[in-house]
């Protein structure tokens, strides 16, 4: 658990390799809270609202919750009114300029049109 107290704010695209599953997740708890007390809501109201436990919320934020669901993620994002950060987990693939050129070259140069 010391390992974990260095890392609680420090969750990046840098470091996040090294770091467990178990941490990540006590990471996201951490955070979590800080964008709860940004949107001004108590615990028990992001409780109410995500339809988890109390008990499950506080263990999230305090990083001894280490294997949150999905669903009950999504719920607390929903209750805190930040659902579209999850966009960010798997974002759309850009097309690949392979791809793009593929696509540009099965385009149509001019419409020929009969006599």
């Amino acid at each position: 658990m010391q390992r974990f107290s260095k890392i609680t704010n420090m969750l990046t695209k840098e470091n996040i390799h090294s770091l467990s599953n178990t941490e990540i997740i006590q990471s996201l708890g951490v955070q979590y809270k800080s964008y709860r007390l940004n949107a001004n809501l108590t615990q028990k109201e992001v409780a109410e609202k995500a339809g988890v436990s109390l008990i499950t919320l506080r263990a999230f934020e305090t990083g001894k919750a280490t294997n949150i669901t999905m669903g009950n993620l999504l719920a607390l994002l929903r209750a805190i009114n930040n659902l579209e950060c999850i966009t960010e987990i798997l974002p759309e693939i850009p097309i690949s300029p392979y791809q793009l050129l593929k696509l540009q070259t099965k385009q149509r140069k001019r419409v020929k049109h009969g006599k």
